[in-house]
């Protein structure tokens, strides 16, 4: 059976076309659940804690953060890619750009559907940009990062992390309730299904690199790659 060869340009217009959509889209999602105002996802909780402090919007605080948390790769010696640099700016101007156009939610059944629609599509927005492989977020990166130099796994770096930045963020004004708890118990299942639809050919459907193996016609599938590692393990 023969295989259809993807010229090397589309591969990567495609990958590129993911990268920009997905983070797009990550922006657009966090915005619909700061509308829904029922509790944001644990680094949103952060921002708009700050946000409150600072009178700085949403978005920009964001960007201001992800470039703070990309400064903490330096000691690690991570090196960011195109999707860690887009990462920082590109989500922070499609939040504001999306809270700019989308009005508050009112009623408890609309707030209720806004925030589905907020989680579903951060999950579908997710599964985009890391399965496009230009890189983690500065955030995801961060807790790679540590993971390799501490030696814990990713789950307890993960969890520490998010914790201390739920807590600092609710401290400071930001919003905490039930889209928090589900989105923490959804976009694992949802970043893995949609990373696995979007999965870009070349690549397994975790994200991995596929190449053949030593001396064999079978393919060897290599390590996870930190973009994969950010899942739940």
């Amino acid at each position: 059976m023969s295989n259809t060869a993807v010229p090397r340009g589309a591969h990567l217009t495609r990958r590129l076309v993911q990268l920009y959509v997905g983070l797009a889209l990550y922006g657009v999602s966090s915005a619909l659940l700061v509308r829904a105002g029922l509790g944001l996802e644990p680094w949103g909780v952060l921002h708009q804690g700050l946000a409150e402090r600072t009178g700085l919007s949403i978005g920009v605080v964001a960007i201001i953060v992800g470039a703070a948390v990309l400064l903490l790769w330096i000691p690690m010696r991570q090196r960011p890619g195109l999707g860690t640099v887009s990462n920082v700016f590109a989500i922070g101007l499609a939040m504001d750009g999306t809270l700019a156009v989308v009005p508050q939610v009112h009623g408890l059944a609309g707030r209720i559907a806004v925030m589905v629609a907020g989680i579903v599509l951060n999950g579908v927005a997710t599964g985009l940009y890391i399965a496009a492989r230009f890189g983690p977020g500065p955030r995801d990166g961060l807790m790679t990062g540590l993971h390799r130099s501490t030696g814990r796994s990713i789950r307890t770096v993960r969890t520490a992390i998010e914790v201390a930045v739920v807590a600092t963020g609710f401290a400071l004004g930001g919003s905490l309730g039930v889209g928090t708890v589900l989105y923490a118990l959804g976009i694992g299942p949802l970043a893995q299904l949609f990373l696995r639809v979007f999965a870009v050919p070349g690549a397994d459907p975790a994200g991995r690199t596929v190449a053949p193996a030593p001396e064999s016609g079978t393919t060897a599938v290599t390590a996870p790659s930190p973009e994969e590692a950010i899942l739940p393990q």
